[in-house]
């Protein structure tokens, strides 16, 4: 019920070489440049109490990124103001691209990934994150990023 991207689409392996590029499992830094997190985009499943998520990565501006980071394992982060973001995981099995609609990072408590609010428009993704899907949207949407090479199964 869950697909996650091992890095945001900016991210290459040759980065992983350079002192000013870090890619940690929720941070991501390239070039000291260009800011990320990795947070959830939560979809409910239609007829059930399961959400489907997609691990997803969103850039942030420094200071919002700076703050997020320093505040990533402090009790109480949950009471920040959404960070303003764009999204930078291209999902699969969406068209048009999924690159950088606007979001909303909200910080949950420690131990759990932000939850990525997807600005509202009429891009499917953000319409299924709005309406739900359906059990055999789950199952097509498995199938496809099964298939796809740029998705890891979690």
């Amino acid at each position: 019920m869950n697909y996650t991207a091992e890095a945001p689409a900016l991210w290459t392996p040759a980065f992983a070489e350079l002192d000013d590029c870090q890619l940690s499992s929720d941070h991501c830094v390239v070039r000291a440049q260009h800011y990320f997190v990795k947070g959830l985009i939560e979809i409910p499943v239609i007829g059930g109490d399961e959400v489907f998520s997609w691990g997803v990565w969103v850039s942030l501006s420094r200071d919002s990124f700076s703050r997020a980071a320093n505040l990533w394992d402090r009790p109480g982060r949950e009471a920040e103001e959404a960070y303003f973001g764009w999204l930078t995981t291209d999902l699969p099995v969406y068209s048009p691209t999924t690159l950088n609609p606007k979001t909303n990072v909200h910080t949950r408590p420690v131990g759990a990934l932000p939850c990525v609010e997807l600005e509202p428009t009429d891009h499917p993704l953000a319409v299924e994150q709005r309406t739900g899907i359906t059990p055999d949207r789950v199952r097509e949407i498995a199938a496809a990023v099964l298939h796809s090479s740029s998705g890891e199964q979690r």
